[in-house]
């Protein structure tokens, strides 16, 4: 594991997607099969694959119109690979080909920190939808990734378009 042996690649040609899967798994991103993770990385718009020798040890991809906006999703890194700066090549790789768009970054409720300090903000206005019930609904919810439903932060109380539609308003 010297820095000599690890090198970055950005496309798919020839990655393991069982050794994909198993950071996938092991960061507690995914349960999914390999065959999924596959389909993920390959429809992806950009994709970064950190290898040790032929090792997969970490993975991220983003969607993009390569014009204005992308979003950063499955960033993983084994756990004996962090806090040496590879997550951030990672993302550095990722960024550098999104240059001059607006990006969006979906990421576990405990990493907020680590990505600020990469310059991702936390946004206000982002809204999510998951097409999903029961235990991974909960899950979802229990971790932090859902504000409370009907949430509102403090300064949009009094904002009269906080309020819903004028048409359903009582005025």
């Amino acid at each position: 594991m010297s820095k000599e042996t690890i090198h970055l690649k950005t496309d798919s040609d020839g990655i393991d997607w069982e050794q994909v899967t198993e950071v996938l798994q092991k960061s507690g991103l995914s349960d999914a099969p390999a065959e999924v993770h596959k389909k993920a990385f390959t429809n992806s718009g950009l994709v970064a694959f950190l290898l040790d020798n032929d090792r997969v040890i970490g993975v991220a991809r983003a969607l993009t119109d390569h014009v204005s906006q992308g979003a950063i999703y499955n960033v993983a890194l084994r756990d004996e690979y962090q806090g040496r700066g590879f997550g951030r090549k990672l993302i550095d790789s990722l960024l550098e080909r999104m240059q001059g768009q607006n990006v969006i970054l979906y990421t576990h409720p405990q990493t907020v920190l680590m990505y600020e300090k990469f310059g991702f903000r936390r946004a206000k206005s982002a809204m999510e939808f998951f097409p999903i019930e029961g235990e991974h609904k909960a899950w979802l919810e229990s971790e932090g990734f859902f504000l409370p439903e009907g949430f509102r932060f403090a300064d949009e109380y009094k904002r009269e378009d906080m309020k819903g539609p004028r048409w359903k308003r009582n005025e």
